[in-house]
């Protein structure tokens, strides 16, 4: 690839500048859950870091948030410790609005995880990416799906496993997890262009890329705050009652003991 050896260098430097950019480290005893708001924001901004920082620049490159129902995917298929894709990924049942699900794998010693440094890790193969031919030397389908300019959610999570099936050399691992809703094809993963020149309609462009709030909220189906619990849309006459019942028949039921105790001889009659 032409500028190999500057492209290292850039690399380098790349991969050092996420490294101190705050993001939590864990031990094999803390690795976080899918509702680990610190995991989550980790997650969610070092994916729009790297999406965003794009080169050539992209005309249309969305910005990506969390998907409370791609990380349970995640979870489930990293609990089996196996270093291998989830073969239900292009089953239109797995997510309730993606027909087709991205994924990346990353498996390391859990006492050196820390979601900085798996995506890094994955978009460290850019080196062996050529964009204009979309030629690849070895490996560069994390890479790609990272900087793949239709995902626009993603939700991961990390397992913690005393070893994982297909790297038998590895102990104690973290096998780390992340899902893409829609999953990338085999084409090229961007347009270029001018940043954000190409966005969708009543799209804005922010830290160049395409946002658009009705796209980027978190799904109403699940709660922000516990993302794996869902929410049940209520009735407001229905939700008034179950909020003031409860007082009701608590005065209910003191007024009873107050007359009962005061006039022990009261009978009521029909």
């Amino acid at each position: 690839m032409p500028g190999r050896p500057s492209m290292r260098v850039t690399l380098a430097m790349t991969v050092w500048i996420v490294s101190v950019v705050p993001s939590h480290a864990y031990t094999a005893s803390s690795l976080p859950d899918i509702e680990n708001e610190d995991f989550i924001k980790d997650c969610v901004r070092i994916h729009n870091k790297f999406r965003s920082e794009v080169n050539p620049t992209a005309s249309a490159m969305l910005y990506m948030t969390w998907d409370p129902a791609l990380a349970r995917i995640a979870k489930a298929w990293a609990k089996n410790c196996q270093f291998a894709h989830n073969g239900q990924l292009q089953s239109n049942k797995l997510h309730p609005n993606f027909t087709f699900v991205g994924e990346n794998i990353w498996t390391g010693s859990a006492s050196i995880f820390s979601v900085s440094s798996a995506i890094t890790n994955w978009h460290s193969e850019i080196q062996d990416y050529d964009f204009e031919t979309q030629k690849c030397t070895h490996v560069c389908g994390h890479y790609t799906q990272v900087v793949w300019a239709d995902s626009y959610k993603v939700g991961c999570a990390v397992q913690y496993c005393p070893t994982v099936y297909g790297i038998n050399r590895l102990t104690n691992v973290a096998h780390f997890i992340c899902n893409y809703g829609p999953g990338q094809s085999y084409e090229r993963p961007y347009r270029r262009g001018p940043t954000c020149s190409a966005c969708p309609r009543d799209d804005k462009c922010l830290g160049n890329l395409c946002t658009n709030p009705k796209r980027d909220k978190v799904t109403g189906y699940y709660s922000i705050v516990h993302p794996d619990r869902p929410v049940f849309s209520r009735n407001k006459y229905l939700s008034l009652f179950l909020t003031v019942s409860p007082p009701i028949l608590i005065l209910s039921a003191i007024m009873i003991i107050w007359v009962k105790h005061k006039y022990p001889h009261l009978v009521l009659s029909n």
